[in-house]
């Protein structure tokens, strides 16, 4: 596959700048790789495709205010820094992205806050836009962590063209996020409520879970234009023994297993037995997936419409297949459904 394939004209005015009001009420097109049919429904509606001891496997990461606003010494000058992960709690470090980089050099210190509240010096350039930074902070770690995070904002991506509002912070994390990790929010699970969990609970659905930690990868650039070529960041996941249970036991039973966004896909995808069944895993993983592909976990999957020329795009085209999923846009962007992080759902049956 090439990059040039996962470009199309997707009309500014369809990019979602804020979510519905009601998390399980954002539309849901149902498309059946099958019967190549496609159905326009409401998110709640769900629940009518799914059964008994079926399973929706969830990514229970949450984000962390990532996106700080700081200066820099003598000049002034305002700088955006992007917190990615942290490197060593003891000492401080985080790795970041800074915005503008070619203005920050090793030595520099940038202040954050009224008073300079926080100061950090850069101590490493360790890619055109990553530092890593050592943050200056004499309290212990938690007054720290609550400081640091007291000056982020909500990491909402570049494509949502509005200021944070506060209402952000709540929004942008599914209501099963636990485990802190994340600059950006799996978006698929965004459209769950508590009331739409329970209604699929008491049909006799299962929820395991797995994390992964979603990095800035998930939004990087493709500048190749042969596919092979792409390299993802790593980010970290865990699948525990008690998801790879139930899931393997869903396999057996014939019953469908539904990867719910893309992040759950690619965890699922990360950890497969020879027999291709899903095994425990905590570690790492850059898997890139893109068409042709086989798939040996999900047999469906929830979906966001995604941006052009993304790698979620080409993730989603694997599953989908590749010219039924464009077909499918295309009818998005006449029928006006929503497209992004605050947008609207698409079931891959």
């Amino acid at each position: 596959m090439k990059l040039s394939q996962y470009k199309f004209k997707l009309p500014e005015d369809l990019i979602a700048k804020y979510p519905v009001e009601n998390r399980d009420e954002s539309r849901l097109m149902v498309v059946n790789r099958q019967t190549q049919k496609i159905e326009h429904k409401i998110f709640k509606e769900i629940i009518d495709y799914f059964d008994d001891q079926d399973v929706m496997v969830f990514n229970n990461t949450k984000v962390f205010p990532a996106r700080l606003y700081g200066n820099k010494e003598k000049t002034g000058a305002e700088i955006e820094v992007f917190l990615l992960r942290e490197l060593n709690r003891d000492q401080r470090l985080w790795d970041v992205l800074v915005d503008p980089a070619r203005k920050i050099r090793i030595g520099n210190k940038l202040y954050f806050g009224e008073n300079d509240m926080l100061v950090a010096e850069v101590i490493d350039n360790t890619t055109s836009r990553g530092r890593t930074l050592r943050f200056l902070f004499d309290g212990d770690y938690e007054a720290f962590k609550k400081t640091l995070y007291s000056l982020g904002e909500t990491p909402l991506p570049k494509f949502i063209k509005r200021e944070v509002q506060p209402e952000d912070r709540e929004r942008y994390q599914t209501i099963f996020a636990k485990h802190e990790g994340a600059v950006a929010a799996p978006t698929a699970g965004l459209h769950f409520s508590r009331e739409l969990l329970k209604r699929l609970e008491i049909k006799g659905l299962e929820f395991p879970e797995i994390t992964l930690h979603v990095g800035l990868g998930n939004f990087r650039t493709v500048d190749v234009e042969d596919l092979t070529k792409h390299k993802m960041d790593s980010e970290r996941i865990i699948i525990p023994d008690n998801t790879s249970e139930v899931v393997n036991k869903a396999k057996d039973a014939r019953k469908q297993v539904c990867a719910v966004g893309t992040t759950v896909l690619r965890t699922l995808e990360s950890s497969v037995s020879t027999t291709g069944y899903l095994k425990p895993y905590d570690g790492w993983t850059n898997k890139f997936i893109f068409p042709p592909y086989e798939f040996s976990v999900p047999t469906s999957m929830i979906s966001n419409f995604h941006l052009p020329l993304s790698t979620l795009l080409m993730t989603v085209s694997a599953f989908a297949g590749y010219d039924f999923l464009f077909e499918a846009y295309k009818v998005a962007i006449k029928e006006k459904y929503r497209f992004g992080t605050y947008g609207d759902a698409m079931l891959i049956l």
